[in-house]
């Protein structure tokens, strides 16, 4: 459902030429800006009957089509129209167009899109526990919490990790080894977008629609519960103290990623082979399992071998470092490509140490990177709810956390300015991944 949706979404924003394009197409990829769980507690107070798998496929969809909708409409923007008229010219109409030359070149942004979706799915905890849907997180979450019981929690996790390599081993399997590359002399021409004539109204339902389920529905729930609460519900005093905690939280994970990060991306760049291959392999695929799961580890370890390390600052940091360090490892990776090796060596020339003709040149130039790979880590961090219960320290209390603990209460109106605040926190930051997806396809 989340690549029919995405897809027809990025068709009309990027193939036909509709009132309001670019505004449409920010509104497709703003649902990111709302956590999942919150998605989730919007539907479940405007519907309180809405439980059970089919609530769980709506919810799901709304809330993580972004993350199809944007390498999707990527893909489509770079793609070369010439293949596409010269299959017209072969006689093929536009169905045929599509389903054998614009289709297969748009693999691997679906396959990339899907595996983000189903991980995000697999580890989803929130999302599900308003509707009342089980899932392997849920179950480990309530072992933990309820009954303590370690054995089967890790059981249920070992197989939620099969999961999560299953859809890796999948996605590579699907994806294949094609050529995607344009291949001739000259640059491709952009795409011309086609006029929707009478269609334009019966074609602007879809974005419409999909817009008011996934924004529409949490915005008015958030204002509906604030101005039901009144000034009451907004305890200045709890409120700072949660978004305090959180932006340090969020901060020094963000930090601690990044430095963690700066040694193997700058060894991917500059020195590449199998043994750094493998190493970030690995950082790849412990970022890809489940919060809970990571969290449970440590807990497993730090309970048996280092007690003194339990749901303390440091074991929860490490978590974030180990859950969201490719985040800032990608935008490292590529910072550190565009510096050229020339300056450190021209630095390493006029007598500098080769740390500091490093911190000179290429850590300096990899300064914007950095910090758009610290906020992407900060965001991830801000909206984390699983691993924070299980491993922070004694007394902390997050923005997710304290919304967490009102809803569970079913006090949404108390719920409400948390959910607020963290929307508004994410929305700059998820305006700046939509520029920066435009500004790569080269528009």
């Amino acid at each position: 459902i989340s690549i029919v949706l995405s897809g027809a979404l990025a068709w009309l924003t990027e193939r036909r030429d509709r009132p309001g394009a670019r505004l449409w197409a920010w509104l497709s990829v703003a649902p990111l800006a709302i956590p999942a769980f919150v998605h989730s507690y919007a539907w479940i107070s405007l519907v309180p009957g809405l439980h059970g798998l089919w609530a769980g496929v709506l919810v799901s969809v709304i809330a993580y089509f972004p993350f199809l909708y944007l390498p999707i409409s990527a893909a489509l923007r770079r793609l070369d129209p010439a293949l596409e008229d010269a299959a017209a010219a072969l006689g093929l109409g536009p169905w045929r167009v599509f389903a054998r030359v614009v289709l297969p070149q748009l693999r691997l942004a679906i396959c990339g899109g899907s595996l983000l979706v189903g991980l995000h799915l697999l580890a989803e905890y929130g999302l599900y526990v308003f509707i009342r849907f089980d899932t392997f997180t849920t179950a480990i979450v309530d072992q933990f919490q309820s009954t303590f019981n370690g054995p089967a929690a890790n059981m249920l996790a070992a197989v939620l990790v099969t999961c999560c390599f299953v859809l890796l081993a999948l996605e590579v399997l699907v994806r294949g080894e094609e050529r995607y590359a344009r291949v001739g002399s000259g640059a491709a021409r952009q795409q011309r977008r086609a006029s929707l004539g009478r269609a334009t109204l019966p074609c602007l339902a879809l974005p419409a629609i999909a817009s008011l389920l996934s924004l529409g529905v949490p915005f008015i729930t958030i204002g509906r519960w604030l101005v039901a609460g009144g000034a009451e519900v907004w305890r200045l005093d709890e409120i700072s103290l949660a978004l305090g905690q959180t932006l340090f939280l969020a901060m020094a994970g963000a930090l601690l990623a990044t430095i963690a990060a700066m040694p193997m991306a700058w060894i991917s760049i500059r020195a590449p082979g199998p043994l750094q291959r493998l190493l970030e392999g690995c950082n790849y695929i412990v970022g890809s399992l489940p919060g809970v799961v990571i969290a449970l580890a440590l807990v497993t370890i730090t309970v048996r071998v280092a007690m003194p390390l339990y749901q303390t600052l440091f074991t929860i940091l490490f978590a974030y470092a180990l859950m969201f360090l490719p985040r800032a490892l990608v935008s490292l990776r590529a910072s550190i490509a565009q510096a050229p090796v020339e300056l450190e060596r021209a630095a390493s020339s006029l007598g500098r140490a080769p740390l500091k003709a490093l911190w000179s040149t290429t850590i300096r130039l990899s300064a914007p990177g950095a910090a758009a790979g610290m906020a992407l880590v900060a965001l991830g961090i801000m909206n984390e709810l699983t691993a924070t219960q299980m491993l922070a320290p004694n007394g902390t209390r997050t923005l997710a956390m304290a919304f967490w603990s009102y809803s569970g209460e079913i006090d949404y109106a108390s719920a409400a300015p948390y959910a607020f605040i963290m929307v508004a926190m994410s929305l700059p930051l998820t305006w700046l991944l939509y520029v920066q997806s435009k500004r790569m396809a080269g528009r």
